[in-house]
This record gives C-alpha cells, structure tokens and sequence, in this order.
C-alpha cells in the first residue's frame, strides 16, 4: 500500500514537473495533478494495456518508440475527461509522454522507489 501512495505521490509530481516545462501541457493545481494521476493510471492500466499488447509488432519495430505515441494518446485522452487539465495537440503529448517518464524515472531513483 505504502508503495502505491509513493507512486501515486510521484506520478502526481511528474505531472506538475512536465507542465513548468512544456508548453501546451497545463495541469491547474496539485488536487488535479493527485486526480490525474489516478485517472492516467487506470486508464493506462485498460486501455492502454490493450494497445500495448496488440501494437507489440510495430513497438519491436521502432525500438519502443511507438509506445510514446500509445503514451500521449492516453494523455489526450485524460486531458479530455479532467477538468483544469490540457494538453495542446499530439506533438506536445508525445513529448508530455517522454518527459514523464524521464522525470518518473528519476524521482523513483531519488526516492528509491520501485
């Protein structure tokens, strides 16, 4: 449970980290950032895990890149079901999704999270 709240704690930072970054990405607040974790997560969780599974073919083709564009996609569409967050267009989620788990990854290892 404890690791589940520091991912959540994590995820929720990221989110914030990527919006003082990258234009076009606009989270209002940290209550938002906290819900838009979770949402992302099941979303990624579903929905996500569906396209991953059968884009498998075409991610070993481009070397995992293709996964950053599942990424994004799910992005826009948390960006559509919570209020007070935005994301501009594909290009500013794509690059959301890359920065996301560049900053995760390094506030894992910080934290000494897994």
């Amino acid at each position: 449970m404890k690791s589940i709240l520091i991912q959540w704690i994590i995820s929720a930072a990221s989110l914030l980290i990527v919006a003082h970054i990258l234009p076009g990405f606009q989270v209002e607040s940290i209550g938002t950032a906290l819900f838009a974790a979770i949402i992302i997560g099941l979303i990624n969780a579903t929905i996500g895990l569906f396209l991953k599974i059968i884009t498998i073919p075409i991610s070993i083709l481009t070397f995992g890149i293709f996964l950053l564009v599942i990424n994004g996609l799910m992005l826009m569409l948390a960006s559509s079901l919570i209020s007070g967050f935005h994301v501009a267009g594909f290009w500013t989620a794509f690059f959301a999704a890359l920065i996301l788990a560049i900053v995760s990854t390094i506030l894992r290892s910080l934290l000494g999270a897994k």
